[in-house]
């Protein structure tokens, strides 16, 4: 039977993804450091509105809080040993919210770097990697995601255990990168490379693209970068609402519900069908998202041009194409 996510890719131009989860839990209350996977457990009425208010703004898929959900990532905080069951539960909360919206909505299971390096530069291997995004993708599974949504990758060796351990998982998948150094991502890979990568896959992802990075311009020059290398799978565009800024004590992001529905109809135009947002992404701008992608026509692809006018200039002249500085950024959550 056909997943639940290629049916809807095959019947809409476009779906709506969800917002920043690390920023909506924040707001909750979670703690610095603090790793939210373990509010799976400890606060499930407030992960439950998590992924309702997804829901309740439109949105047709949310990811389960589950991006540090690994051995690696949970080993800091002494929990590697609840991966399967904080992955489970998370997946469960989803599919409750999920099954009781009254329409079709896709439970993604969140799958976030291991936060090592992989060999040779460091010491995590292949096999160890694709035996921890197994183990994680076994939990989401048993708790009832449609798919694997791989995201915030940087080293196309990782994107690849990923992909691998999908496939032993016997699940679809989406996977994401995280291009957030002059348009290339942290290990230097750029758009048109990922597109190639993806072809490559023995079990490609159903749709594949971009997520976090700087802002919302610089995510949708590398859409144009996947869409310039001619490739039919279908893209995803899940940029940060705006710049983020250090404010009284917390992480700000400075783009307005306005803003991300500019962002979301030239997400469209350059032919995106999986839109949402990342880090700073709220509620109201999801629903600002969605009030304009119905209302508004798809338009003419837009230019790079047309897109810093709408949405403000690059961080970077590089689209990471070229052979400019490239200026180093640290891993981090997603937001």
């Amino acid at each position: 039977m056909t997943d639940l996510l290629s049916r809807l890719l095959a019947e809409r131009d476009w779906l709506m993804a969800d917002g920043a989860t690390g920023t909506t839990l924040f707001n909750m209350g979670l703690s610095a450091g603090e790793p939210p996977e373990l509010w799976n457990v400890d606060r499930p009425d407030d992960i439950r509105s998590l992924y309702r208010g997804a829901v309740e703004a439109g949105s047709d898929l949310f990811l389960t809080n589950t991006f540090g959900g690994n051995a690696a990532r949970l080993k800091l905080h002494k929990s590697q040993d609840r991966v399967r069951e904080l992955n489970r539960v998370a997946a469960e909360l989803g599919r409750e919210v999920a099954d009781a919206a009254g329409r079709p909505v896709v439970v993604a299971g969140s799958v976030g770097p291991t936060g090592e390096i992989m060999a040779p530069m460091g010491s995590l291997t292949h096999e160890l990697a694709v035996e921890m995004f197994h183990e994680q993708a076994e939990g989401l599974k048993e708790g009832g995601v449609d798919v694997l949504w791989v995201e915030t990758i940087s080293a196309p060796e990782e994107y690849r255990a990923a992909a691998e351990a999908a496939r032993l998982a016997g699940m679809p998948w989406c996977g994401t990168m995280s291009f957030d150094t002059a348009g290339r991502t942290m290990m230097g890979v750029t758009s048109a490379q990922l597109a190639a990568l993806v072809e490559k896959l023995p079990n490609p992802p159903l749709a594949f693209g971009a997520n976090c990075g700087v802002g919302a311009s610089d995510l949708l020059r590398t859409v144009a970068g996947f869409a310039a290398s001619g490739t039919e799978r279908p893209l995803i565009a899940k940029g940060n609402a705006g710049i983020p800024r250090f404010q009284e004590g917390h992480i700000h992001y400075d783009g307005t519900p306005e803003l991300m529905a500019e962002y979301a109809m030239l997400a469209r135009d350059l032919g995106a069908r999986i839109i949402g947002g990342c880090c700073g992404t709220q509620p109201e701008h999801l629903r600002a998202m969605r009030a304009a992608l119905e209302t508004v026509p798809k338009g003419p692809r837009p230019s790079l041009e047309e897109i810093t006018a709408r949405l403000g200039g690059f961080s970077s002249e590089s689209d990471g194409t070229g052979e400019g500085p490239v200026r180093q950024r640290h891993n981090r959550r997603r937001g």
